[in-house]
């Protein structure tokens, strides 16, 4: 028997690119694990067999996809149980299923002894998912490509987080098509977006290293209303609740809030955790997870 915690992750800053000739977007994104976790656990079997809470049918399941996809790839004949116990929320923009894929990716190469490199193990998850490769490392990296294309940053100290998540979920694909169709319907050329994001409101620098700079120093002042997440304006006039948790955290002692990759959970940066604690219960409609960001 085998268990792994599967982390869930915020986006500090998501900027959407072209697309790609492969229907991906080109991304530049600054990602952190935090302390939420699914919890999966391994048994050795002859066959593969999955059991979780999860509301999704089993081959539609990200995990299925990566036990699947790591027998063929190395011609294992061996099985296993695989069970699968979420906390993480679904749609959330917490990446809980790219994060169950990686941990059944490092679970089933430990159970069955396969002694697989990382390297190794991120060439298959690409095919799984564009953030599934990133919680293979971690615990904070600046992604860009799809998604695929890590580089390793250093994070000085965790920070309290208090995540709020409305009643329902955002597709990811959904708001990367509606980003697309918003740039075609406005005839936005690639020049003009990839320059508005750090020049209209964000900082106003055009080092992208400087910009990570300050989130792995933790110095968030005075960051709150910067156009950090370039899919939340586009969710945001669909889900206007998205907008309104963002302005109630703020109003209840974060320092900074923003909606977390496609959403639809809106994070806030408290001093304290008895601060994230005691925000949490305005937000008794939602649910809620004070949690902190992992640094090792």
């Amino acid at each position: 028997m085998l268990t792994i915690k599967a982390p869930a992750k915020i986006n500090w800053f998501l900027k959407v690119l072209r697309r790609r000739e492969d229907g991906f977007h080109e991304i530049q994104s600054l990602m952190q694990k935090v302390s939420l976790h699914d919890e999966i656990s391994f048994e050795l079997s002859k066959d593969l067999l999955i059991e979780t809470d999860a509301d999704i049918p089993v081959k539609e399941n990200l995990i299925y996809k990566a036990a699947t996809l790591l027998m063929d790839s190395v011609q294992v004949d061996k099985g296993a149980v695989i069970r699968l116990k979420k906390e993480i929320p679904m749609g959330a923009g917490l990446g809980g299923g790219s994060s169950d894929a990686a941990a059944v990716l490092m679970g089933l190469n430990s159970l069955w002894s396969l002694g697989l490199s990382i390297e190794r193990l991120c060439g298959i998850a690409e095919r799984i998912g564009s953030d599934v490769p990133f919680f293979l490392r971690g615990p904070i990296s600046y992604v860009h490509g799809r998604g695929e294309k890590l580089e390793s940053c250093h994070a000085e100290k965790t920070v309290n987080i208090l995540l709020v998540k409305p009643l329902f979920g955002v597709s990811t694909a959904w708001a990367y098509g509606a980003f697309a169709e918003n740039r075609s319907l406005y005839g936005e050329n690639e020049l003009d977006i990839q320059s508005s994001w750090l020049t209209k409101k964000a900082l106003k620098v055009n080092n992208i290293r400087h910009f990570i700079r300050i989130f792995e120093k933790a110095e968030l002042n005075g960051l709150n209303g910067f156009e950090l997440n370039d899919l939340e304006s586009i969710v945001t006039n669909n889900f206007p609740a998205i907008a309104e948790i963002k302005d109630e955290l703020t109003g209840h002692g974060a320092e900074f809030s923003l909606m977390s990759g496609s959403g639809s959970t809106v994070f806030g940066v408290f001093n304290t955790r008895r601060d994230a604690e005691k925000a949490s219960l305005k937000f008794e409609e939602y649910w809620t997870s004070v949690v902190e960001t992992s640094i090792d």
